[in-house]
This record gives structure tokens, sequence and C-alpha cells, in this order.
């Protein structure tokens, strides 16, 4: 079974040929049927590949299961590991050398407040691969297990200049001499224009943190300097061309 982070990955490819629609016979035991697609900008075209790629998958599994037919088993074996490549290939990518994808964040990356007693943080990151229409860059931090009914946003940088592919340690403070010129911080959940690190309730099953960089189709976002982060997140959603994300997580004992 393929994890969801490689369907994930699918989005990332800048041009990608995608099998959609596959027909087995039974008489000769072999794939026809394919159509070949292939399109480097669409993103609503690029949604529509994580469902065909799970059903593709799914559908594949219980054919090849049906009947113990060698030739189907054979091209059962292709198809799946065409696909998995596809999944795998490199594109649009965000990570950080101080929180691993799929890691337990380190206290120090902790809020100081709220009963949290961290150094309030903020990590470096580091992105490549955007497209080449690239204009601007927008980054969020988001937790979507906060016990608010509507997640809990931890940063919110928006206008990062297109040449700009990375975050220094220690950029999400108030007035921050290392963000990027034009670069702007959004005001987080906790009401600050700033990084709020991670402070879940204690005793909770340890909250998810999903990092995202965006790639933007737009010079600058149209947001009030007091804007909130539900109407930043709209704006950067609605000027999309690509995104890149990693997931980490953090807990507090009781």
């Amino acid at each position: 079974m393929l994890s969801g982070g490689a369907c994930t990955q699918i989005t990332s490819i800048v041009s990608l040929i995608l099998i959609r629609s596959v027909c087995w016979y039974p008489h000769c035991g072999c794939l026809t049927a394919v159509k070949f697609y292939k399109d480097a900008e669409n993103t609503v075209f690029k949604t529509q590949i994580k469902s065909d790629f799970v059903s593709i998958i799914a559908m594949l599994q219980s054919k090849q299961n049906h009947q113990g037919n060698p030739m189907r088993t054979l091209f059962f074996a292709v198809a799946l590991t065409s696909l998995s490549t596809l999944a795998s290939a490199s594109g649009f990518t965000l990570s950080s050398p101080e929180i691993k994808a799929n890691s337990t964040i380190p206290k120090r990356f902790e809020f100081n407040g709220f009963g949290c007693s961290g150094e309030n943080k903020s990590p470096a990151l580091k992105w490549s691969g955007a497209p080449k229409d690239t204009k601007s860059f927008a980054v969020t931090v988001y937790d979507p297990d906060a016990p608010t009914g509507s997640g809990w946003w931890h940063w919110v940088v928006i206008d990062i200049p297109s040449n700009v592919t990375e975050l220094p340690a220690g950029t999400g403070v108030t007035n921050s001499s290392t963000l990027p010129k034009g670069a702007v911080q959004i005001r987080d959940d906790y009401g600050v224009a700033a990084w709020g690190g991670v402070c879940p309730p204690q005793g909770d099953k340890p909250h998810r943190y999903i990092f995202t960089v965006y790639a933007l189709k737009a010079d600058k976002l149209d947001v009030p300097p007091d804007a909130s982060a539900a109407l930043t997140g709209f704006m950067i959603h609605a000027n999309t061309l690509d995104k890149a994300s990693f997931t980490a997580k953090y807990g507090r004992n009781k």
C-alpha cells in the first residue's frame, strides 16, 4: 500500500505523464486503452492526479488478485513500479535542518507562555524546485489538531521575494531584522505578527504541525496590515501555483 506522502509527491511533479484509464480484457490478459496526459501548470489537474493515482492502485490490486494470470501479474508489477516512480519524482520541496519530516519537534520551538516554557524560536526552512513563473512565496505553519474547531496558525509569512529560498533560524521575531526584504509576517493565532511556538494542551495526543511553502503568481498579496491568518490563507490559496509541505509532531505530558 502506498503512503499518503507518495500521493502528495505527485502534485509537485512539474511535468507528469499519467495513466488515466485502464481496461482489462479477460482473454488477452494485458493492459489496454492507456491514455497519457501531460500538464505542467494546471492545479486542478494536479489535484485530480492524487485521486486517480489512488484509484488506479486499488483497481490494479483488485484485478491482479481476481485471477492469477502470470501475464496480468507481470503487467501489475510494471504498472505499480511506474506509478511509484512518478510518485517519488523530485519537484518543489521544503525541508528544515532543525526539524525532520515526521519527527518530534525539539522543545526550543515550544511557545513561552500559555503554560509552555520553550524558547519560542522559529526553525530554519529551505525550499527548492519552485515553478519558473513564481513571483513570490508564502510560508505557513499550522496545527490542525488544536482544540479550537479551526486549528491554530503558528506562523504566516507572505510577500517573500521569488529569489529567496530559505528563512534563517530565529527569523520569526517581531520586527525581525533577518526577514527577507519586503516579506511580511501576519498575525498568528496568538495575536502576534511573529512565530508562535508549538504549545498543545498537556496530555493531548501529539499534535501535527504542517510546515508549508507556497509558490505564488502574485508579487504581493492584497491583504490589510492587520489581516487574520484565515483571510491571508484565502488569498494564498487563490494565488498558488504549487506548494510543498512536511509534517512534524509535538506533545506535552501531564
